[in-house]
């Protein structure tokens, strides 16, 4: 590494201290008020005004979404990496997969890249991207341009442990109504069709199809309407699934399966259904070794020991759109540990974390690797090379 290199890298680094305060203010205001996908405004509102108060131009409701955003700098004609920012919540739990630590660290891996001004060895782009937990909001995002002029694109997840990818697999996001007839439940149950009979049945099949299933393919779902009182037969039932499959091809394949469950509840009651696939499937990531090695040396100089992909437990393993990502671009999605190894994600202790200490010291360290991995990425052309001949080899 260059002295030129070495120099900058603790520019950004010495930046993103001096902002800590303001970013893990912003951190646990957003863990504060969490917001369902699309619906993000209050955690856009305030990643937007840390761009816009650190000097950068930033365009709201970026790439078709309302609360998505965009800001980009550096030098024209070099090469452009993306730096991305989630900030949407789980029902319930809140955020218990820890979206703020996400935000936080990549707008402040950008602001600390903009404050090099002329001495940043290319061009960034901060994406502020919306709607991962649910609606695939990258993949949507790329659909209208967001990823057009990119060359490398990275973000940082937390986790309970220090990886240097997330195990992913494919996962596409299916809604199913029936439509039955109401009557009353006692004195003429013979007039009635039982739109919940049907999803009942719909899901015992799912659950029997799940014994003849790939051990890395998984199907869940939950019951989102399921009738109004138990006099009355109920006229409506809905649920919402995810199926995930190891790739795109195996994903295509076990949807036809799923839908024939859901089909079979409506044959046997005589119910209609109506079965709606998401425009959207959650694609796996195409993992770019030179690329997430740059973040992990990075940030093993910060303190963060890396626990050996390799050894982790057989399907472990979960979906995000920045798989959508790595289809069009060289993509890292690294993770960090924002909490004890023994408290997993999509979890109320996990949204505790994501609040503290722990969480904080995540989102800064997440800041840090991430801005000193794009310099490594524009500065340096045989990563750039080796970057992009790993993404080629995978296409």
């Amino acid at each position: 590494m260059s002295k030129e290199l070495e120099g900058r890298k603790q520019e950004v680094c010495d930046t993103i201290e001096g902002m800590r305060a303001g970013l893990l203010r912003v951190s646990r205001e957003i863990h504060a008020h969490p917001e369902l996908a699309f619906e993000e405004r209050f955690a856009a509102e305030q990643l937007v005004g840390l761009l816009r108060d650190a000097g950068l131009e930033v365009e709201a409701g970026a790439y078709g979404l309302e609360t998505a955003f965009a800001t980009e700098f550096g030098a024209d004609g070099g090469p452009c990496v993306a730096v991305l920012a989630e900030y949407d919540a789980l029902p319930e739990v809140g955020h218990a997969c820890g979206h703020n630590l996400i935000a936080t660290s990549g707008v402040g891996a950008g602001i600390a890249l903009a404050a090099l001004g002329d001495r940043l060895p290319g061009r960034v782009r901060v994406l502020g991207t919306p709607a991962e937990e649910h609606g695939c909001g990258k993949e949507l995002m790329a659909r209208e341009g967001a990823f057009l002029g990119i060359d490398a694109a990275m973000m940082m997840h937390p986790s309970s442990v220090n990886l240097v990818n997330m195990p992913c697999v494919c996962m596409s996001e299916v809604e199913v109504v029936y439509h039955g007839r109401a009557a009353h439940a006692s004195a003429m149950p013979e007039r009635g069709v039982n739109a919940l009979d049907a999803l009942v049945l719909a899901y015992q099949g799912v659950a029997a199809l799940r014994q003849h299933i790939r051990g890395t393919e998984r199907i869940h779902g939950i019951f989102t309407e399921a009738g109004q009182a138990p006099n009355v037969v109920p006229e409506r039932a809905a649920g919402r699934f995810y199926v995930r499959a190891a790739s795109a091809a195996e994903l295509d394949e076990l949807k036809p399966r799923v839908e024939g469950c859901f089909r079979a509840g409506a044959t046997a009651t005589g119910a209609d259904v109506e079965v709606s696939w998401s425009t959207a499937d959650y694609l796996d990531i195409r993992y770019n070794d030179p690329l997430a090695t740059a973040f992990k040396t990075n940030a093993e100089q910060l303190g963060r020991e890396f626990f050996p992909y390799d050894k982790l437990p057989a399907g472990l393993q979960g979906s995000t759109d920045m798989g959508n990502v790595s289809q069009r671009v060289p993509s890292i999605h690294p993770m960090l540990a924002a909490a004890p190894p023994h408290c997993t994600i999509h979890n109320p202790e996990f949204a505790k974390w994501a609040g503290s200490e722990m969480g904080d010291a995540a989102a800064i360290d997440g800041a840090k690797a991430l801005a000193m991995t794009a310099l490594d990425y524009l500065a340096d052309a045989d990563l750039r090379e080796r970057t992009r001949a790993i993404f080629e080899a995978t296409r």
